[in-house]
């Protein structure tokens, strides 16, 4: 049997670390003599009574090596924390100015901390600040949760091919704590300072403060709640645009690269073929897009390229802003911002979907067999970032990718039998495993919010973020039987 105490150790510091948070908006609405700073502050002491009883009370007295959790309990621990997390993150959003009912606040926090950008709320220009921070923080909070799990915890749990980048944090004599600790704490002050400098810039671009730094902590996350409920289009500000799908594309970044950059390494980062894949992926399509605005849409080339190029990076990086509403849309553009849905940014960054690297790895493999045919004795082997691939890491992106088809079909099919139409079915479960946000269609799409689905279907939806964003496996292998025993 699983010793619990670990797990339930480091999910009772996850839920202080939330308590904490809470206070902001607290004080944000206190200071403006609003009455639901009252919510956030009785939300924080349940959540720190939660999280101090499970730190405290599961605490090792005599062995530090207790604490640290061994693979099946860093399983548990992941699961456990996200789920943990989402349940006591919505008790704001219950108690206080949204009022909204248990299954929609649920929905609401996990769409925050997956960085979904799926929303029940209407009226977002009215609501009171404190909520408006609430949904910000939640998305930047989520944002370093992934990069920290994408970094520390998957390549260790070998999922999804994720084990390919272990050599990236230190070679095998190389791998002591110290060392993860540095590379930590190096990658959490780039995401704040990266926070800081998008929020200076969008300010000096004519955002107000408080606006200017939700969006910058949306934008890092690449998790695309904001202030209006037309999204960016509600400040028609071409410079606004411009650095937030700059920050975009830099939330779609490995933020090892940021590592690698701070302590004097460029040249690996000019080399590296998943950054040279994500970034002409985004060129090249939101070039297609660009032109097809011009000849269908009439718009001026300029504003075709800045629209186009917003979308293109919003929807691949799964950020779900817009300042054009691109559910009308139809033809190539649909096509290609469907595709970018699956795609994702790179491995390591606060992106969802696919991820680009695993697509590399598929090719590289396809290559290497259909060379294999053409010359049947020779030695072949695949190759990413100069490297070669092992075969488990194959065989395990090959499984991922199955996994991921699978659970979107079953998603897919589950929402159509509740009776949502085909393009909301198919677009909301895309749009929930991918962690994108907006769907296609009137009822979900850009400028609509979920509010008008069933409760099972927004239950289903929330679970299918979180699947989507632990890159599935952590969940799966709960359902095993033989996980359970010694």
């Amino acid at each position: 049997m699983i010793d619990p105490r670990p797990v339930l150790f480091i999910v009772g510091h996850l839920l202080s670390l939330l308590a904490a948070f809470m206070v902001l908006p607290a004080i944000v609405d206190f200071t403006s003599d609003n009455p639901e700073w009252r919510a956030f502050a009785a939300s924080a002491a349940v959540t720190l009574f939660f999280g101090a009883a499970l730190a405290l009370g599961t605490a090792a007295e005599d062995d530090h090596r207790e604490r640290i959790p061994s693979l099946r309990q860093a399983f548990l621990a992941t699961a456990l924390g996200w789920v943990a997390c989402c349940l006591f993150a919505a008790l704001p959003l219950t108690l206080g100015p949204a009022h909204l009912s248990p299954v929609d606040a649920v929905f609401e926090a996990t769409s925050g901390l997956t960085t979904t950008a799926s929303t029940v709320i209407a009226g977002l220009d009215r609501q009171a600040p404190g909520l408006l921070l609430w949904r910000g923080l939640l998305q930047w909070l989520g944002g370093m949760g992934i990069i920290v799990m994408a970094v520390a915890v998957l390549p260790v749990l070998n999922i999804g091919g994720m084990q390919i980048f272990r050599v990236e944090m230190a070679a095998p004599s190389d791998r002591s704590a110290p060392r993860a600790a540095r590379v930590g704490t190096t990658l959490v002050a780039a995401y704040v300072a990266l926070t800081a400098g998008l929020g200076l810039a969008l300010w000096l671009a004519g955002m107000g403060p408080f606006t200017a730094a939700i969006h910058a902590m949306t934008t890092i996350s690449t998790g695309g709640f904001s202030t209006s409920d037309t999204s960016v289009g509600h400040f028609a500000n071409p410079a606004v645009e411009t650095v937030l799908t700059l920050g975009m594309v830099l939330g779609g970044l490995p933020f090892l690269l940021f590592f690698r950059l701070l302590h004097g390494n460029p040249r690996t980062v000019l080399r590296d073929q998943q950054l040279r894949w994500y970034l002409g992926l985004l060129a090249v399509a939101a070039t297609a897009v660009a032109l097809w605005l011009v000849r269908v849409k009439g718009l001026p080339g300029g504003e075709a390229l800045r629209h186009g190029a917003f979308t293109v990076v919003s929807v691949m990086t799964g950020t779900g802003y817009y300042t054009l509403d691109y559910s009308g849309w139809a033809g190539m553009p649909v096509a290609i911002l469907f595709f970018l849905t699956f795609v994702g940014g790179c491995a390591g960054s606060t992106a969802a979907g696919i991820k680009v690297f695993r697509f590399q790895l598929l090719l590289a493999n396809a290559l290497v067999s259909i060379r294999q045919v053409l010359r049947p004795h020779a030695v072949l082997i695949p190759t990413f970032n100069r490297r070669q691939i092992p075969d488990e890491v194959l065989e395990s992106a090959m499984g991922f990718l199955f996994v991921y088809a699978l659970s979107f079909a079953v998603l897919a099919m589950a929402l159509g039998l509740m009776g949502l139409d085909f393009i909301t079915a198919v677009s909301g479960a895309a749009s929930a495993i991918s962690n994108l946000g907006p769907g296609l269609g009137e009822t979900i799409g850009p400028g609509s919010t979920f509010a008008p689905l069933p409760d099972a279907a927004k239950l289903l939806l929330a679970g299918g973020m979180l699947f989507g964003r632990v890159e599935m496996f952590v969940f799966l292998v709960l359902f095993v039987p033989s996980f359970w025993r010694q």
